[in-house]
């Protein structure tokens, strides 16, 4: 993996700026670990439509990041985390977020996380490129987010809840993770509600491989625990940054 950035040829992939107006680059192949880190090193990411159709590769016009200026911490949060409702950890249970993320809430059989997706990504998981964080109630798993390390590149891919609010919570302590830990580009592939209402934006895609290029080649690592306080999260949202 070395040498890694968007602006060189990938082995799998057309370039990322050849995107159809729908932002689809390919269709077809595997989900194969080198071919997913292929995929996110260029600047792609996999959509599938169902568990029976070819896999849909992606680089829409516009992509979601957060950016650490932006952040925003809604104002009914901050009592939750400063009580810490819920027990924040990293990488405890990996499988069951994932697992989680296609299923909670009514969303089984009706997410692009089908389950070629979650043995690969549980692959990526034991290889050390897929990391979750985990917010525990009273023993339960309550919500998480999981995503995808490529050195200066997070890319989140879901989350869920079971309790109110604790996947919010889950994302903003892997944000205050990730800064400690000095990544340059968190991704969140399309903005939604949720990730807006906590500060995320859009950026058009030519910047956005800019950005990865240059996060690619940041010495950083996600780490083997959890490197952030209730203080780190509530620190996030900059005074006056909205």
């Amino acid at each position: 993996m070395d040498d890694l950035s968007p602006f060189r040829p990938s082995r799998f992939f057309p370039p990322a700026e050849s995107a159809n107006r729908y932002g689809v680059v390919a269709v077809g192949g595997t989900l194969h670990p080198e071919v997913l880190l292929d995929a996110y090193a260029h600047g792609i990411f996999p959509w599938p439509i169902d568990e029976n159709s070819p896999i849909v590769w992606a680089s829409p016009g516009t992509r979601a990041i957060f950016e650490w200026e932006h952040i925003h911490i809604p104002h009914r949060l901050r009592p939750i985390i400063k009580r810490g409702d819920f027990q924040i950890t990293v990488d405890r249970d990996f499988p069951a977020v994932i697992r989680a993320c296609a299923t909670a809430n009514g969303r089984s059989g009706a997410t692009w996380i089908t389950p070629a997706m979650i043995e690969a990504y549980i692959r990526l998981h034991e290889l050390g490129y897929a990391h979750s964080v985990e917010a525990w109630k009273e023993g339960e798993l309550a919500g998480g987010v999981y995503g995808v390390a490529l050195r200066g590149l997070f890319a989140a891919e879901s989350m869920f809840y079971r309790i109110s609010n604790a996947s919010k919570v889950a994302l903003l302590y892997l944000l205050a993770h990730l800064k400690t830990r000095g990544y340059p580009l968190v991704d969140i592939q399309m903005l939604t509600p949720v990730t807006q209402s906590l500060g995320a934006r859009t950026i058009r895609r030519r910047q956005y491989l800019h950005r990865l290029a240059l996060a690619l080649r940041a010495n950083v690592t996600f780490g083997a625990t959890l490197e952030a306080t209730a203080t780190d999260v509530l620190a996030l949202e900059k005074p006056g940054a909205q």
